[in-house]
């Protein structure tokens, strides 16, 4: 897993931002951080528990921050929730977790994304399908052109991320299971990548908040303070 600064300006809080599959910094690096630095982790092709750990205490135990925020997205809520909950010793103490726009469950036909359709994605992936699924993410075509000429700027190969949908499926495959750690659960009620109703039916009807946005939300806000201002 990649770490990147997408804003550091000696902010009092923190924001810990798990990215989904197939990321790179710079379709995010335009929002505005408000009253927050953000560090991104990106990346599945790897995850080096001893160096995510030892960064993380380390950043708390600088005492930079008074606060570390986490915030999940798509399959990040479920690598987060794995990491936190039960793959690194002693984890930083958080001052609020949310899930946005994924679940605990991510490959599952009721709690997550349809079996089918993940696995025919990992197997039959091509650079069209892949930019459809980008334009799927959005419900906008400005901000789906928006998303699109940013990404273009990055770093990421298509084999790159072909091999990090499948180091994904099997990770999974090893622990389908994560452990829910978030104390907001925010449903993303037009969405078109994980089903709305999958993400209620994972977290209860009465335990999460849906909103309506697509897959990819993050061009709603002005900042990510006033996101995580809302979201928590």
């Amino acid at each position: 897993m990649k770490f990147c600064w997408l804003h550091q300006q000696g902010n009092r809080d923190c924001l810990l931002f798990f990215a989904g599959w197939g990321m790179c910094p710079e379709p995010f690096l335009d929002i505005a951080p408000g009253s927050v630095d953000v560090l991104m982790l990106y990346d599945h092709r790897s995850m080096d528990l001893q160096e995510i750990s030892s960064f993380l205490k380390d950043l708390q135990g600088k005492g930079d921050y008074g606060r570390l925020h986490l915030l999940a997205w798509s399959m990040g809520v479920w690598a987060a929730a794995l990491l936190f909950g039960n793959k690194i010793p002693s984890p930083p103490e958080l001052a609020s977790a949310i899930a946005i726009g994924g679940t605990c469950s991510p490959i599952d036909d009721r709690l997550g994304l349809p079996a089918h359709n993940f696995a025919d994605m990992a197997e039959r992936l091509s650079p069209a399908r892949m930019r459809a699924f980008h334009r799927s993410m959005f419900a906008d075509q400005e901000e789906a052109e928006r998303f699109t000429t940013s990404f273009s700027r990055g770093e990421r190969s298509f084999q790159g991320l072909q091999h990090e949908l499948l180091t994904l499926a099997t990770a999974y495959k090893a622990q389908p299971e994560a452990p829910n750690i978030y104390t907001s659960r925010i449903v993303t009620g037009r969405d078109q990548i994980f089903p709305a109703r999958n993400q209620v039916r994972a977290w209860g009807r009465n335990k999460c908040r849906t909103l309506s946005l697509p897959h990819f939300p993050f061009y709603q806000w002005p900042s990510w303070s006033a996101m995580l201002q809302e979201l928590t």
